[in-house]
């Protein structure tokens, strides 16, 4: 065979196995891992409270509360000096990778308490009871099974990083918006003071997600320090009035992943996130997508949500 024969060859084969690679390698099969939260002064709800359980593990003193504060921030500090981390008092990625412990069945300590903690989230309803039993075992392997990863029934980091980093609500591409155990789900059908749309009262320094992919923008005046994802299915997702933001402007982000933290910044008269879906330029209720996420169904089409009967 000529020798330029050969090296076409050569190439297309390289190129098949290249095509095939994508198609059924891990990435077509799972999705990007969501990002470590990062928890400080301020920050609430069951990730502070997985925190405090995994300091409490190793060997620190506090009041396990699902609140950060002084106390909090004064013994994270200490971990992060013994750890050789920069001691901000803050929880990052860093941290948490020094953090968190690999977990096995059969453990009875304060690290089971916060993966216990941590699988309510995902609405397991597990006793917080520090054992890890048969109950506990099911609901890690059918976290993992959710998930995409190895479903060993072994905590280590990977699944420690979805845990955390997921905000306990949704299916398929959609998650919930801030994390299943903050509020109640009677908060989500709450109507809107005067155009569709829903705020959801949270304290400073909650986390917010992102309710799908797609792409950032940073938004401002009454909104405060808002951020709109153009989402890929087409609508355009706006949150607002958050006390920090997370990502970039032309970031992409994936479902589920950190966008910032909740506050009063813009037009507010006290806390909240407010969320509008817009279809079109147009604005479209929320309520019945974060219900379905909420309760871990398949969300309506945002096309297919109410344009009105959402204000009061």
């Amino acid at each position: 065979m000529p020798t330029f024969l050969r090296r076409l060859a050569l190439w297309l084969g390289a190129l098949a196995l290249a095509v095939m690679a994508a198609l059924t390698g891990p990435t077509a099969a799972q999705a990007a891992a969501p990002a470590w939260p990062t928890l400080g002064n301020g920050s609430t709800g069951a990730n502070v409270t997985t925190a405090q359980y995994l300091l409490r593990h190793r060997g620190y003193s506090l009041t396990v509360d699902g609140q950060y504060g002084p106390g909090t921030t004064s013994v994270a500090k200490s971990f992060q000096s013994a750890n050789g981390l920069g001691a901000d008092g803050v929880i990052g990625p860093q941290t948490w990778g020094k953090l968190v412990v690999t977990l096995n069945a059969g453990a009875n300590n304060d690290a089971v308490r916060a993966l216990q903690t941590s699988l309510n989230k995902y609405g397991y309803g597990l006793s917080v009871d520090g054992a890890w039993g048969p109950a506990t075992t099911s609901a890690v392997q059918s976290f993992q099974s959710r998930n995409g990863l190895a479903v060993d029934g072994i905590v280590g980091p990977a699944t420690w990083q979805y845990l955390v980093g997921g905000s306990g609500g949704g299916t398929g591409n959609y998650r919930l918006i801030i994390g299943k155990s903050v509020l109640p789900r009677s908060e989500y059908d709450d109507p809107h003071h005067d155009y569709p749309a829903i705020d959801l009262p949270t304290v400073t320094g909650t986390t917010a997600y992102a309710i799908t992919s797609g792409t950032v923008g940073h938004v401002g005046g009454n909104c405060g320090l808002g951020i709109g994802i153009t989402a890929d299915d087409g609508a355009y997702y706006l949150y607002c009035h958050l006390n920090s933001r997370s990502v970039g402007a032309g970031a992409r982000v994936s479902a589920g992943q950190v966008l910032g933290y909740t506050g009063a910044t813009g037009n507010v008269t006290g806390p909240h996130l407010h969320l509008e879906v817009r279809v079109n330029g147009a604005n479209r209720c929320p309520q019945n997508m974060l219900l379905a996420l909420y309760d871990g169904v398949t969300p309506p089409a945002p096309s297919a949500l109410p344009a009105t009967g959402c204000t009061y």
